[in-house]
């Protein structure tokens, strides 16, 4: 039965649920405690309650039993800061600024925690922020840097870094039920239970680590998908499970032959697997390898290719994927219990969710951001036993820009009027208003980095989907749902569809000018400039080698005569970039001939995110003769290392009446990851650009 309909015959008792003015006026007036739990990467596919065939979630069930569950909730930009930042600001990302994960967000600006505390809520967000800069308008936050880990996790408690022994799901549940007892209990709460899991590389917690070994977990149906009739887009992305998921890493099958006979991929696997094992302690090293010492074993002796492989890399990356899911399901019910044995859940919404959806197999991938429905689709579950009557909503469309308004308004805080989403209280209340939405946008920018999809924009009806495809690809694609659910015929250039295709992109445009989205330039990569120099063109010999798969073309690139912008979005846009892991650059320049030298510039990168730090100091030293050099000066870097910005800083030196035919430039890598850093322990990178003399 629709949502309307059962409201219909539910009588007088859902005219007072249809006219929450009514309700307060019959009864209490108490605000209702806010609840959000969202997980990471939960695909719906993998919630029993949405007809998931590949687990059971009995919590999540019992929740979606008693609230209402949603079919058409969708994500504004599949990626995990983006979506964050439009649950807490009701703004897409091209408003908000979070357009993508390399962006730090604006915490100065308006979010509904903020609202909900000066009208004296008291607020919290405990687990996974990712969002780079602190939380802002919260009494308490205790998050994980970064994506955090699986095992013994480092957390920040309001500034404090500390490990804890332990499964990260159970911890932020453990955080968060003990602030629930220490709160203040005359105000009421908004808590933000933002959970890790399940987000790659899926380490399962301990007890659940042979859950599944008996059973073969069916595969899509779509998983050899040859992409036959789309665009390049999809053809072009790296996030195939048969070929871009690391053996040890993502699928826990350490190497066993030498470092040195690994494909280049597998020593960036290897290096991984090595640091996020090492965080385990005797006992859980034990018991893990207890589990998937005999599993792997079998792998290495069935020597599997082609098909059978990538069949076999399935079923090992959906199993720990569910029995993270397991973890995540238990602790729920965790916390649904606490709210019922302390009376709490009659006047507390509780909220399930994820960041956005997540391929499962389908399509042959996993990850996320394309507009295609596994990552599109969010389960979203709502219950607030005083106000929602438990039903399926199998029509309203909504999405994650919706939750900010949402939960202003149960808390009687007024909508702010340059939110971009609405309140679904009345959708909830089962009286959906007649100009309710009839079609999302959609906007992804990550382009290019890791899993390159393209970057898109798109809109979706009930029963169509129309794609854009910009930026180095001019492309189009058209899915009619109805006919086509798993997205396999492209249709756009079906003559019989023509009249679709102008509907589409007309409602299209209107969302775009709605939304105020429609200069796709504004956040386009930056392009790297030509300079003129003395150095330019001239021999380099480096001490010490640098990554090939960062460099812009040998040794020589740091005096090619391009350089990165100045205002940089990623390393990966500019092939420029010369990386460093651990070692310095350490590189002699030949400039051909002996020169006046002025002045003597080099550029570096800091992602912090990515492990590219800045160097400490910068020397600069010349030579007539390429083998005794004198220094002629340092620069030391000025930038705090935990400045959370992607950024570039140029160390230039000035000098006098300086001549050399040799000038070496050695800037100091930090080495190692810093003890705060989500990396502590791991290889540092230094990042270099162009050496510009003039």
């Amino acid at each position: 039965m629709d949502r309307r309909k059962f409201m219909q015959q539910a009588g007088q008792g859902a005219f007072l649920f249809a006219v929450p003015s009514l309700l307060q006026s019959c009864g209490s007036k108490k605000r209702p405690n806010i609840l959000y739990i969202m997980a990471d990467d939960h695909g719906y596919q993998a919630i029993s309650c949405y007809n998931g065939k590949l687990n059971q979630t009995p919590n999540i069930d019992r929740l979606a039993k008693d609230g209402v569950r949603f079919e058409n909730s969708f994500c504004t930009n599949s990626i995990c800061a983006p979506s964050r930042a439009v649950m807490l600001t009701g703004k897409f990302s091209h408003i908000n600024g979070q357009i993508d994960n390399r962006v730090t967000f604006d915490g100065s600006q308006q979010t509904f925690p903020k609202l909900l505390r000066k009208a004296g809520y008291q607020t919290a967000i405990i687990g996974k922020w990712h969002l780079k800069s602190s939380p802002t308008g919260f009494d308490y936050w205790h998050i994980l840097p970064g994506q955090g880990h699986y095992y013994n996790p480092e957390f920040i408690e309001m500034g404090e870094r500390k490990k804890h022994t332990g499964y990260v799901t159970d911890l932020i549940t453990d955080f968060s039920l003990d602030w629930l007892d220490n709160r203040d209990q005359k105000k009421p709460f908004c808590l933000l239970l933002h959970h890790k899991a399940s987000h790659r590389n899926w380490m399962p917690d301990a007890k659940h680590l042979s859950m599944y070994d008996d059973v073969e977990i069916p595969m899509p149906e779509t998983f050899f998908d040859d992409y036959a009739t789309r665009s390049e887009a999809a053809k072009t992305q790296e996030m195939e499970i048969g070929k871009y998921m690391y053996l040890a890493y993502d699928l826990k099958v350490p190497p066993v032959q030498p470092p040195e006979k690994d494909s280049p991929r597998e020593k960036t696997g290897r290096k991984y697997w090595q640091m996020i094992y090492g965080r385990l302690n005797k006992e859980q090293k034990k018991a893990w390898d207890a589990e998937y010492g005999p599993k792997n074993k079998k792998f290495r002796q069935a020597h599997l290719h082609g098909k059978e492989l990538a069949k076999w890399k399935f079923q090992r990356y959906i199993k720990d994927y569910l029995r993270c899911i397991a973890s995540l399901d238990e602790n729920i019910g965790r916390v649904l219990d606490y709210l019922d044995e302390h009376g709490l859940a009659e006047n507390t919404i509780v909220v399930y969710t994820s960041d956005q959806g997540f391929y499962l197999g389908e399509h042959g991938w996993f990850d996320k951001r394309f507009m295609y429905e596994e990552s599109l689709r969010m389960p979203l579950i709502f219950r607030y036993p005083k106000e929602i009557k438990p039903v399926v909503d199998e029509n309203d469309m909504v999405q994650n820009v919706d939750f900010a308004p949402t939960f202003l308004d149960y808390a009687g805080v007024k909508i702010p009027a340059d939110m971009q989403g609405r309140s679904l209280r009345p959708v909830l209340a089962g009286r959906t208003p007649d100009d309710w939405r009839k079609a999302i946008y959609y906007h992804y920018f990550e382009y290019p980095a890791v899993h390159m999809v393209k970057r898109h924009y798109g809109v979706r009806t009930k029963r169509y989907k129309l794609i854009h495809y910009y930026y180095d690809i001019d492309a189009w694609e058209l899915y009619d749902l109805q006919q086509d659910p798993h997205e396999l015929n492209n249709i756009y250039d079906n003559p019989k569809y023509a009249s679709v295709v102008k509907e589409l992109k007309e409602e299209l445009q209107k969302l775009r000018e709605k939304y105020k989205d429609t200069d796709v330039t504004r956040f386009l990569p930056k392009k790297s400039v030509a300079v003129n120099h003395k150095a330019e063109g001239c021999k380099v010999t480096l001490k010490h080698a640098y990554a090939a798969k960062y460099s812009g073309g040998g040794a020589n690139a740091l005096t090619d005569g391009v350089q990165a912008p100045g205002n940089l979005t990623t390393f990966n846009d500019n092939p420029v970039w010369q990386g460093f892991e651990q070692v310095d650059l350490d590189a002699v320049i030949d400039l051909k001939k002996e020169m006046e030298i002025n002045q003597v510039a080099t550029g570096f990168l800091q992602e912090i995110g990515s492990w590219i730090f800045l160097p400490p100091v910068v020397e600069y030293s010349v030579s007539q003769d390429g083998t005794h050099f004198t220094s002629i000066g340092r620069v030391k870097n000025e930038v705090p290392m935990k400045n959370p910005r992607t950024l570039k800083r140029n160390f230039k030196l000035s000098v006098k009446n300086v001549r050399a035919g040799y000038l070496r430039v050695h800037a100091k890598n930090i080495g190692i990851c810093p003890s705060w850093h989500p990396g502590a322990g791991g290889k540092a990178w230094l990042f270099a650009d162009e050496v510009v003399v003039r």
